[in-house]
């Protein structure tokens, strides 16, 4: 059964009144048990990570590897770490030892980097295909043309230590949800496309604000920061 929204995309949500606790609970009853809920913790201090870990959260992303690992350090080791950022080969191993899911693997460069330091510790790591799906040019991700030739000839298969779950994109960050909706829709496509011989899983796609029209159009995964702990902090 597809999820339905109750209301158009892109709608304001009451979470941001309530505190994490609630705001966990509340995506956790209303998201269909299909869909994984990635609370995206960047910025936001161990605290606000600790109350949502107590509410039941496991699986947490941030964009910057320093970061991260600072985090890790002090926090319950049954955390799963996601990666969603864009990540600087030269960063990769200060993670690779700890880190559960790299969403944004968007070059060959950086495939190469996560297998030789996966390899260095003899550990084999999970990673989605970040495909550029954005008109904005400021968005990373594998162009379109490139990804469909990056599966189609299995050159993922290259490389030993990683193994290929699923694809990730970021939609335009634009008011029109006719344009959101489109661009949602290649991703899908794409995913369907290879899904049964690539053996994909994982389709993350959706945030704070389009999580709702993402698992309409086939997310398996969202990565909520806001709705769940309120404004970044910068």
């Amino acid at each position: 059964m597809s999820f339905k929204s109750k209301s158009p995309v892109l709608k304001k949500t009451k979470r941001e009144y309530m505190n994490i606790s609630q705001n966990i609970a509340s995506f956790k009853a209303t998201i269909p048990n299909t869909v994984t809920l990635v609370a995206v913790s960047k910025t936001k201090p161990v605290l606000n990570i600790k109350e949502a870990y107590d509410a039941g959260q496991r699986i947490f992303g941030e964009n910057k590897i320093q970061e991260m690992s600072e985090k890790w350090e002090q926090l319950p080791k049954d955390i799963k770490w996601h990666m969603i950022g864009h990540v600087q080969t030269n960063k990769v191993k200060q993670m690779i030892s700890y880190v559960n899911l790299i969403h944004s693997a968007d070059r060959i460069k950086l495939f190469k980097e996560i297998d030789k330091q996966a390899k260095n510790i003899d550990r084999k790591v999970d990673v989605l295909l970040q495909v550029k799906i954005a008109r904005e040019e400021s968005k990373y991700g594998m162009p379109i043309h490139e990804a469909i030739s990056f599966l189609e000839k299995n050159q993922f298969e290259s490389y030993s230590n990683i193994n290929v779950k699923g694809l990730m994109g970021m939609a335009s960050f634009t008011d029109d949800p006719t344009q959101i909706e489109a661009e949602f829709e290649l991703l899908e496509g794409l995913f369907v496309r290879f899904r049964e011989s690539k053996n994909l899983s994982i389709l993350s796609m959706g945030m704070s604000g389009d999580y709702e029209l993402a698992i309409e159009n086939g997310s398996t995964m969202i990565r909520v920061g806001s709705a769940i702990f309120g404004a970044r902090n910068y």
